[in-house]
């Protein structure tokens, strides 16, 4: 059915993650994916990952998937689940950000609106760092995810420009010091509030995101051979058209909240 809400919740990916690192899930976490945390103990060689790398780009929606599949091939080259999910009300990126790294609903983690101030739930991040690990964010300074999770004993990287956050991702996959890594790209989302969902510019930046994603796939498969990696190509919401040529997103529609991750593991090699 066209109109139909996807019925796994964006709330279960934090502890799912969680899991796969092999750490308590944070305080408000709702229940894990069940799939995601078999994906990681059936594929590790241990049953769990000392390595998550998360892509989040911003603002694809599961009907961009389904109407360009064939765009979307190197990401699936890279990953074995696809998870079908429904994001959260309202269907804005802080919210929703903040939903995916607390496990929680937005009446939970404290954000209900477009609004950027700083978490102060447990999140995925806390428990990272409680466990004695590292994480890193990689993000432009002014986006929702540079600044919701802020005040934390942890790595931020802050670019203006895409092409310098993909350089630190990749430097930091070089390096290979941490445990988590989230890396951030906004240019689809910016591109399509102008120009609309499907526009020729919109559409090249989504082919930017999936490149990337390929990118930093490759780069860990072959740097990080040593490790069991978990990896997620993992957005917010989705987007719709409305008057004027423009997108947007924020509403309880199929097009704001169905999504779908890319979840893959990279098994120890070494």
């Amino acid at each position: 059915m066209a109109d139909q809400i996807n019925s796994l919740p964006l709330t279960s990916i934090c502890a799912a993650l969680a899991q796969a690192l092999a750490i308590p899930a944070p305080a408000q976490a709702e229940k894990g994916d069940r799939a995601l945390i078999d994906l990681v103990r059936h594929r590790t060689s241990e049953g769990r990952a000392d390595r998550v790398f998360m892509y989040n780009p911003d603002a694809i929606g599961m009907w961009l998937y389904q109407k360009y599949t064939r765009l979307f091939d190197p990401v699936v080259r890279h990953t074995q689940l696809p998870l079908p999910l429904c994001s959260v009300m309202p269907s804005v990126t802080p919210v929703c950000f903040g939903s995916l790294y607390t496990g929680a609903q937005p009446q939970v983690h404290g954000i209900r609106s477009y609004q950027k101030p700083v978490i102060r739930i447990d999140t995925l991040f806390d428990a990272v760092i409680r466990s004695g690990k590292k994480a890193a964010i990689v993000c432009d300074p002014e986006s929702s995810i540079g600044n919701i999770f802020l005040e934390r004993e942890m790595d931020y990287f802050a670019y203006k420009s895409m092409e310098d956050i993909t350089k630190k991702a990749l430097e930091l996959i070089d390096r290979d010091e941490h445990d988590l890594i989230v890396v951030y790209h906004k240019n689809y989302d910016s591109t399509m509030h102008k120009n609309g969902t499907e526009a020729e510019a919109s559409l090249t930046a989504l082919k930017e995101n999936i490149r990337d994603f390929d990118v930093f796939a490759s780069a860990i498969r072959d740097k990080w051979q040593h490790h069991d990696t978990l990896i997620g190509f993992a957005m917010d919401h989705g987007c719709h058209d409305i008057d004027g040529g423009c997108g947007s997103h924020g509403l309880d529609m199929p097009e704001d909240l169905n999504i779908i991750h890319f979840y893959g593991v990279y098994p120890k090699t070494k």
